[in-house]
């Protein structure tokens, strides 16, 4: 079984955003890049379903040459290949990146049986990208799926919900968006990443353009900073009396 894993570079997570002078981009100078969660978990589960069925596992991305750094953290945890469908850093919007990726996938050498994308990315969760290139592909796809099993075929998919959970049933190949906490994603060693830095990751130009988006962009705002501060109580035994009196007023509000 073939599976790929579709993942996105995206700020750190907690980062400070600062913005360009126009608003429009994001200053990137001093910003460290990393992946979501739940495409992490998406990694970890195209390496697991390949160490149960055979196979290979495969991760992708649609970006910046300096998205090679999310892809070899993916190989170091022991996928197979990755590809990068090299861009000019612009960002693309979900349209043009799911036609870019579905048109990667009809090329690719290898049939894919089954496509796994995080259920959202960490910087604008759209929720869309999984589910256009499964519509550009014309397989199912469902999303939202904590437990995976493939079965003669079937993938066999769940999803929780208050109270309890939903199966779902599709026939492969299918494209399934995972969330955190589906599996928990192997630490890469040293040795690993040490190995993935030296491995080749083919790079290619994506099929169209970031495109005009669905909507227009008139501007970045930057998420407002709560303001806050620390009060000393004291040093040493001589605080232990304001701090009880804290306790006790905490107490007493709830």
């Amino acid at each position: 079984m073939n599976v790929l894993a579709c993942v996105k570079r995206v700020p750190e997570t907690g980062a400070k955003i600062v913005l360009t002078d126009d608003n429009q981009e994001i200053d990137t100078s001093n910003l460290g890049f990393t992946m979501s969660p739940h495409e992490e978990c998406a990694i970890e589960e195209a390496i697991q379903q390949v160490e149960t069925h055979g196979g290979s596992s495969h991760v992708l991305t649609l970006g910046p040459s300096e998205a090679t750094e999310q892809l070899r953290t993916g190989l170091a945890m022991q996928a197979d290949e990755a590809t990068l469908l090299e861009t000019d850093g612009e960002e693309w919007e979900s349209r043009a990146t799911a036609a870019a990726i579905a048109n990667a996938v009809r090329e690719a050498d290898d049939e894919f049986d089954l496509l796994l994308f995080g259920n959202e990315s960490a910087d604008t969760a759209n929720y869309q990208v999984g589910v256009r290139v499964a519509r550009e592909l014309g397989v199912p796809c469902v999303t939202g799926i904590k437990s995976l099993d493939v079965e003669d075929g079937t993938a066999i998919a769940k999803r929780e919900i208050a109270g309890g959970e939903e199966v779902y049933e599709i026939d492969l190949p299918a494209v399934v968006a995972v969330k955190e906490g589906i599996n928990e994603p192997r630490y890469a060693s040293m040795r690993a990443k040490m190995q993935a830095r030296n491995q080749e990751v083919p790079s290619r130009e994506p099929d169209g353009t970031a495109g005009p988006g669905t909507f227009e962009k008139v501007r970045l705002e930057a998420p407002e900073t709560a303001e806050s501060e620390a009060e000393i109580l004291g040093e040493g035994s001589d605080a232990v009396a304001n701090v009880v009196e804290v306790l006790d007023s905490e107490v007493d509000l709830l």
